[in-house]
């Protein structure tokens, strides 16, 4: 009998396991699906470009209000309805947001997915973390982590074969089979724990979830926006901004004074939790960071498809997803999570540094990219999973979720960080490359004649008049002074992402140190 129940158990806990894995892969799929199909939903719905960034903006907004509130929520509604509600939330909007016909209705409708998202990320950490003993946590973090890792990549070359085969809305309409399944298997096996009773609505933390609405709202809005409308020259950036500050300041206030606070800030006592929470922000930061900047640069200067630039980043991916289980096994031996880390950040920076030095504006073929992305993949693994099972790795019950959802929320905002500095950083930077290489253009140069001259010359062969000609000569060198600024600007980005990871690592082997006794103890237990 006992043999029985057990063997139940085992293949409980396996459809427990897929179940989580396939709703977080729904989750961050859809973060970067989205972003090779935005031309084609662009033109369909007759938007300008910073309207159809609000696509991307509306998700993240929704995700990281909901993050920190999971905890709470799983608690108040019971884990299991909670689950299925958010998948089952998900999946009706992704119906909507396939069907909208105005951009308003899509931008909506991306903020109530991004709502329902929100939970199926750290729940679904949650319920895998907690079906395994502690011993076994590596493991399961290494199953999870092949999904948050994986999705990311599969997201675009997925995004582009739906979006040049069939058209856009099919990329939220795939997920409706995958979230009816999920929602089916979560109600027959999620079981909810018990760790405290719900509270009744007169004791909820409403101004809580209001001041965080506002925070995580408008730091994320500043961060999307920010470049694009100019920072603090834009007055609802500034607004925002100090919003930001103000409510920041009085949530964490009414956190640590309320009776029933809906984000328990106290778990940041717990020293191991704290730095995992800063080490996911610098892991979300290179993680999204340079996953946003190679398709930007092989789509925007080698004028690569959607599909093929997406194609590029599975190797690495597969990688990564070669290297889970691995480092799942490492971690069971007892290797020390700081050197991991450490590893894992040292192999980052000569990923940039390799992509620093690979660059060419003429074309930088798909193999120069191939093992450069290999050692990025083999990188996220060893930050990945060792970041995660230290952050939980002393924590019980209850704590486990609200240290998820800290983690969670602070990859997504390092994320967010990440693309918004890079964004800003590329901007000014193309613009100084710019102008450098403009002011060593100077017309009376020989060289710089011959070649406009030159270039006129083939216009005139091809019947241009003189004038259009040596017009269109210029232009074209004008061009490929704009391209060289882009290059030049990449090449700062990779190298500076590069120095920031070789910069933090010394942090890390320090912090660790101190720490490692209590981390052994609490492993013992």
């Amino acid at each position: 009998m006992q043999q029985e129940s057990l063997i139940e158990y085992g293949s409980r806990r396996v459809i427990i396991t897929i179940t989580a894995i396939f709703c977080a892969l729904l989750e961050i799929v859809d973060t970067t699906i989205v972003n090779v199909a935005l031309n084609d939903m662009r033109g369909n719905m007759g938007a300008t470009l910073s309207e159809i960034g609000w696509v991307v903006t509306a998700y993240a907004i929704g995700n990281v209000i909901v993050v920190p509130m999971t905890s709470w929520l799983s608690q108040q509604f019971g884990r299991r309805n909670y689950f299925a509600a958010s998948i089952i939330i998900f999946t009706v909007s992704s119906f909507l947001c396939g069907n909208a016909t105005t951009m308003l209705e899509l931008i909506l409708f991306r903020f109530i997915q991004g709502l329902g998202g929100g939970a199926l990320l750290v729940t679904s950490q949650t319920i895998i973390t907690e079906s395994y003993p502690p011993e076994k946590r590596g493991i399961a973090q290494a199953i999870y982590g092949l999904g948050v890792i994986v999705g990311p990549t599969l997201g675009p070359p997925l995004g582009g074969y739906i979006t040049d085969n069939f058209s856009w809305p099919y990329i939220f309409y795939i997920n409706i089979p995958i979230g009816v399944i999920a929602a089916l298997l979560t109600l027959q096996f999620v079981r909810s724990p018990k760790y405290a009773e719900k509270k009744s609505a007169s004791e909820i933390d409403f101004i809580g979830i209001i001041l965080l609405a506002l925070t995580v709202g408008s730091l994320q809005y500043v961060l999307e926006r920010g470049q694009e409308d100019d920072w603090f020259s834009d007055p609802i950036i500034t607004t925002l901004a100090i919003t930001c500050v103000m409510s920041l300041f009085l949530f964490i206030w009414r956190e640590l004074t309320y009776k029933n606070p809906i984000v328990e800030l106290r778990v940041l006592k717990n020293g191991n939790l704290r730095m995992g929470t800063i080490l996911s922000f610098i892991m979300g930061f290179g993680l999204y960071g340079s996953t946003f900047v190679v398709p930007q640069y092989t789509q925007g200067l080698l004028g690569w498809t959607a599909t093929q630039s997406g194609l590029l980043m599975i190797p690495a991916s597969l990688t990564t997803a070669f290297m889970m289980p691995i480092i799942g096994k490492m971690l069971e031996k007892g290797i020390p999570q700081q050197y991991m880390v450490a590893a894992g950040m040292f192999l980052f920076f000569v990923y940039s540094f390799w992509g620093y030095k690979i660059l060419t504006p003429a074309d930088t073929g798909a193999d120069a990219f191939f093992w450069m992305l290999i050692v990025r993949g083999v990188g996220l693994g060893l930050l990945f999973i060792p970041i995660t099972t230290l952050a939980l790795s002393s924590l019980k019950g209850q704590q486990i979720g609200q240290g998820a959802a800290f983690t969670g929320m602070m990859r997504q905002l390092g994320g967010s960080f990440g693309v918004a500095l890079i964004t800003t950083f590329m901007a000014r930077a193309n613009m100084s490359h710019r102008n450098d290489l403009v002011a060593k253009l100077d017309i009376n140069n020989p060289d710089v004649m011959n070649r406009a001259n030159g270039l006129a010359r083939n216009f005139v062969a091809k019947g241009m008049d003189p004038q259009t000609a040596l017009g269109s000569g210029y232009k074209i060198l004008d061009l490929s002074i704009n391209k060289q600024a882009a290059v030049l600007s990449y090449m700062d980005v990779f190298l500076y992402l590069g120095l920031l990871f070789l910069v933090c690592i010394p942090f890390v082997l320090m912090v660790k140190a101190k720490k490692s006794g209590k981390l052994d103890a609490s492993a013992m237990h």
